[in-house]
């Protein structure tokens, strides 16, 4: 009889969700410091790349708005997401959620659905300023390419941030390995994919989440067409956000203890 009044009083899921959408977008919004972060850093590695000879030894214009995307969908999917869960699970916030009639897999639906919005609308912001300080000429195509390819990173470092918050219990333990990837992962990309460390780590490099990624947004910019290199990027970035995603839904807690 219990249950039966429970699932009575459930509201119904669009209803659940909608709401959730709209109080987890307004809280991305009032987060103006990780916002902003997460903006800024990529428009900077664009803008400061146009003094001297940065963009020739970086590979190009290309390259540096490929790199550029990725620093953005890293610093907000991966570092931004991945603190945002600890902490609400630290204070409470996901184990209070939880106990409402809402279905429990809309709580954390929302909030990804909210970090990918914001995240393509980052890249379209990246790439519209990257065509016109780099001087690119892109088509409706290439365009299209773009935002697919940030729709699927998005998605694996947003798995990767979920895993870490699965594996590590605390916000400050979630926060020091967030970093410490952040740093590897961006390493990886600006010296490992762009060859500076050898042809050995270049190739290592290229099937990382940063060097499958780079392949498509590089292959996406410079508009030579869909080749094998760009499946098996995009397979390997499928390949993460599978073994990710099942790594934070398996050893995921609802509590810090």
């Amino acid at each position: 009889m219990t249950e039966s009044r429970a699932d009575f009083a459930r509201p119904p899921v669009a209803l659940a969700l909608g709401s959730l959408l709209r109080a987890d977008w307004a809280v991305l919004l009032r987060n103006k410091i990780s916002t902003f972060v997460g903006v800024l850093l990529p428009i900077v590695l664009i803008i400061v790349t146009t003094f001297g000879k940065a963009s020739t030894k970086l590979g190009g214009s290309e390259q540096i708005v490929g790199l550029a995307l990725t620093l953005g969908l890293i610093t907000s999917c991966l570092l931004g997401y991945s603190l945002a869960i600890a902490h609400d699970r630290e204070t409470g916030g996901l184990q209070r959620l939880r106990v409402t009639p809402v279905p429990t897999w809309t709580i954390m639906a929302s909030r990804l659905i909210v970090q990918v919005v914001a995240s393509l609308l980052t890249s379209v912001l990246v790439v519209v300023i990257g065509v016109i300080v780099h001087g690119l000429t892109l088509g409706i195509g290439t365009y299209v390419l773009v935002i697919g390819s940030a729709v699927v990173g998005s998605l694996m470092f947003l798995a990767l941030g979920q895993s870490l918050v699965g594996l590590v219990k605390t916000s400050n333990g979630v926060s020091a390995i967030g970093r410490l990837l952040f740093v590897i992962l961006v390493l990886l990309g600006l010296l490992g994919v762009t060859g500076v460390l050898g042809d050995t780590v270049k190739a290592i490099a290229g099937y990382s989440p940063v060097g499958a990624l780079m392949t498509l947004f590089m292959d996406a910019l410079t508009q030579v067409g869909w080749s094998g290199q760009d499946t098996i990027a995009l397979l390997t970035c499928l390949g993460y956000i599978v073994v990710f995603a099942f790594i934070g839904i398996r050893w995921f807690r609802w509590e810090s203890r």
